[in-house]
Parts: C-alpha cells; sequence; structure tokens
C-alpha cells in the first residue's frame, strides 16, 4: 500500500484562513488530518528567576513568535517588571511585530522586524542598533543558530527561556492508518517517542522542516524522506507537491 492510499497527519493546529494542501488534495486526492503533538506555554516566574537573567539589564528584546510575546509580558506583570518606553523590540516577522499591538503602542520608531528567517533578525538590526543589548527570547527546545548568529555579528546579547512546551495526549492517534507524518519542530519527534515508546518507522514516511527537526530525526534514528526548506521547496506543501508529482 503505498502513502497515497492512507492519509497523511501534520503534526500542528489545523489552519484557519486557507489551507496550503488544498491543490494536493485536489490533484491527489490526498487526506490530511491535523493534530498538534506539543503545547506551548509560559515559563513560571520561579523557572523564570531559577535562570538568573534581568530583563531590564537589556535595551531589545528579540521574539521568534508570537507564544514569546505572550510569556513576556505576563512574566513581566507577574514579577512587576515596568518594561521602560525606550525597549526596541526586534521580531523575525511582520506578522510577529503586529502582535506586539496587544501589550505595547505600536511605534514604528520602536518595533522592526525581518522577513520571517532568523538571519533576517540581524538584517534589521543593521549598524543603526548595533550598540543595543540583545535579549533573545528561546523555548525550552533551545535554537543555538541564533546565538551563534549574534555573536558572529558582534552583537552584545543574552539569552533566556521564555517558553517551554510540554508533549500533547496522542493516546487516541492510530499511527497505522498513516502513511506519512509531517513534523516541524524537534518537538515533535520528542512528543512521538514519548507518547509511543515502542515506535517503529517500519513503512511510515517522514516530511520534515528546518534543520533542527532533520537533526532530531537522526538522532532518533529515524528516516527522512522529504526535506525543506530547500531553494527548490521552501515550504511543506511544496515539497510535498514535487514529491508527488513524481509518484
Amino acid at each position: 500500500m503505498s502513502v497515497l492510499d492512507k492519509k497523511i497527519l501534520i503534526a500542528q493546529p489545523e489552519p484557519q484562513n486557507g489551507s496550503p494542501y488544498t491543490d494536493l488534495i485536489n490533484k491527489y486526492g490526498l487526506e490530511f488530518d491535523f493534530v498538534p503533538f506539543f503545547k506551548v506555554e509560559s515559563v513560571t516566574a520561579r523557572e523564570f528567576r531559577a535562570q538568573r537573567v534581568n530583563i531590564l539589564d537589556y535595551t531589545a528584546i528579540i521574539f521568534s513568535s508570537r507564544a514569546a510575546i505572550d510569556a513576556f509580558f505576563k512574566l513581566c506583570e507577574e514579577l512587576r517588571i515596568v518594561v521602560p518606553e525606550t525597549m526596541k523590540y526586534f521580531c523575525q516577522s511582520e506578522a510577529i511585530a503586529l502582535y506586539l499591538q496587544k501589550y505595547i503602542v505600536y511605534r514604528k520608531r520602536k518595533i522592526f522586524f525581518g522577513n520571517g528567517t532568523p538571519s533576517s533578525i540581524i538584517d534589521s538590526i543593521g549598524t543603526k542598533h548595533k550598540t543595543e543589548n540583545f535579549l533573545i527570547t528561546c523555548t525550552d527546545v533551545l535554537k543555538p543558530d541564533v546565538n551563534r548568529m549574534f555573536t558572529k555579528a558582534k552583537l552584545k546579547h543574552g539569552s533566556a527561556v521564555f517558553v517551554k512546551t510540554a508533549n500533547s495526549d496522542l493516546s487516541t492517534i492510530d499511527l497505522s492508518s498513516y502513511g506519512m507524518m509531517v513534523f516541524y519542530s524537534p518537538s515533535d519527534v520528542k512528543s512521538l517517542l514519548e507518547n509511543f515508546p515502542e515506535f517503529k518507522q517500519g513503512d511510515m514516511l517522514f516530511a520534515t522542516f528546518g534543520t533542527g527537526t532533520a537533526k532530531a530525526m537522526k538522532d532518533a534514528k529515524l528516516k527522512v524522506e522529504i526535506l525543506a526548506p530547500t531553494p527548490e521547496a521552501p515550504s511543506i506543501a511544496l515539497a510535498l507537491a514535487n514529491y508527488f508529482s513524481n509518484k
């Protein structure tokens, strides 16, 4: 039985504003299920204090997700930290930057954003803001690449974990009904192995997004059939389209 005869499990919430997989459904008759393999939540005030990070030592904050923004301002409220008006915010994308409006007055002079890639954050800093002291907000699945980029750019920075991940309960999922799983994060791999400790890959195919996810798969001794992003396939949807066009 080929993967075309089984469903594809996407380890993310179902898209709310149109699915990038519609063309695949129409063209190949594929069926997709969307099941988040993990959830994110703010670290507790106690967990944050244990990191011995003083937010007010920094003059700029780096955000790569909306969850990090929620966690940052939640912790500031709990710890009674008054963020100064002079604080600058650098976000990985415009969508993340716009989310700041939930907590602060949006002013272009202190909010900057990239094009969605981690390296674009460095570009948005440029020479104009290189003297700032940057705090990189992280998840408990740390992204050392971001820290390395700041080090390479000779930018003064520190990092702290604001968001932690917790496995979803996948006990009601019948993995045998799927021919392929699509992972976007190392946390997806962790959740799979912890929810299904006896899991054997067998004929299961995997598609992954990002180098960190691919590395987690390799560490788990699981084979990846489809990798993204690549120059030919910057998204998972396009990578799947290219894959099935050759089947």
